[in-house]
């Protein structure tokens, strides 16, 4: 609970017993009130010889010291607590305020509402695959990842992002055409694309036809890996990286890869952040949709287009800094990552 402010009267006492020279643990009993207090009022009459109440900015807080140390205690230590949750706290100790009142005192402390970033879920299991492996690989050569062949399969909706777009217009326009963003029942279609970038630039991309299975996946690999890695001059003892998804892992694609002679990463499953493929995704996505396609064989053309713009620097700087990735996994003892 908040507790009244001290009289001038009971203030002007404190110093006048300081003067006279006692200390603070005497006139806190002398007076009777914490030590802290007198403390903090000694201080103030120092600093601007004074004990009566200095201007304020504006209007004084309905919350106390305590309550605000709590709110912020509760939030930092439960993220995902809501601002009706942190009001019902303050209500249990008698300090009843409005929720932009919670916010405000959240922001002053550096906690801000944000949308919470969705991850892969990582077990124990998970998180010592991916520590070992960015361990074993942390001391591995530029030219060593300059040899990789990265590449993943994603799946490209025609009508954009699942994402909220902000759109600055007046009152009851919402509804008008230039403030809506345009759906249809299934999201309009999609296509999946596979493809492989290395140091070097953007490898083929192909549009996967039907559903994937590991026969269709060796297909793709048939026609399209190992003229992706000579057109990237990644000569023949490159290394392909793929995930664990089971038609990646199938007993007929490992044949496969013997066959060839092609060495595979040992990858970890559920490390969606180790593979700079996903930066390019995420750019790939967005500079399609700029175009606004207005059908699937737009979709393919435009992701094919965009696909091989993506510029031999960008690679470059992507796997140049890969090793600040395995980095991140180490300091997060295996956990998620920014990447």
């Amino acid at each position: 609970m908040k507790t009244k402010e001290h009289t001038r009267q009971v203030r002007n006492t404190v110093v006048e017993k300081f003067k006279a020279g006692f200390g603070y643990k005497k006139i806190s009993q002398a007076s009777n009130i914490p030590r802290s207090t007198v403390q903090a009022i000694i201080l103030k009459w120092k600093e601007y010889q004074t004990t009566a109440n200095l201007p304020r900015p504006g209007r004084p807080s309905k919350l106390s010291a305590q309550t605000r140390r709590r709110l912020i205690r509760d939030a930092a230590k439960r993220p995902m607590i809501t601002l009706d949750e942190l009001q019902r706290t303050t209500a249990e100790v008698g300090e009843s305020v409005h929720r932009t009142t919670i916010s405000l005192t959240l922001h002053k402390s550096g906690l801000y509402g944000r949308v919470a970033r969705r991850k892969p879920f990582l077990k124990d299991i998970h998180k010592k695959s991916r520590l070992k492996f960015a361990t074993s690989h942390l001391g591995d050569t530029p030219n060593m990842w300059k040899k990789v062949l990265w590449s993943d399969e994603t799946k490209i909706e025609l009508f954009g992002h699942n994402a909220k777009r902000y759109v600055w217009r007046k009152s009851n326009t919402a509804h008008h055409p230039q403030h809506t963003i345009p759906t249809v029942k299934r999201g309009g279609g999609s296509i999946m694309v596979w493809a492989c970038f290395s140091s070097a630039g953007t490898g083929k991309m192909v549009k996967i036809e039907g559903k994937m299975d590991a026969a269709k996946y060796r297909t793709i690999l048939d026609e399209n890996l190992l003229e992706s890695a000579k057109d990237l001059k990644l000569g023949r003892r490159f290394i392909f990286q793929q995930d664990n998804d089971p038609k990646h892992t199938a007993k007929s694609t490992k044949e496969w890869f013997t066959n060839k002679r092609i060495q595979v990463f040992e990858w970890p499953s559920q490390s969606p952040d180790l593979n700079p493929i996903e930066n390019l995704w995420k750019e790939l996505k967005t500079a399609v949709h700029k175009r606004s396609p207005s059908n699937l064989t737009e979709l393919e053309l435009f992701c094919k287009e965009e696909w091989a713009r993506i510029s031999v620097s960008r690679c470059a700087k992507l796997i140049e800094t890969y090793p600040k990735r395995l980095a991140a996994v180490i300091a997060a003892k295996g956990g998620s990552t920014k990447y």
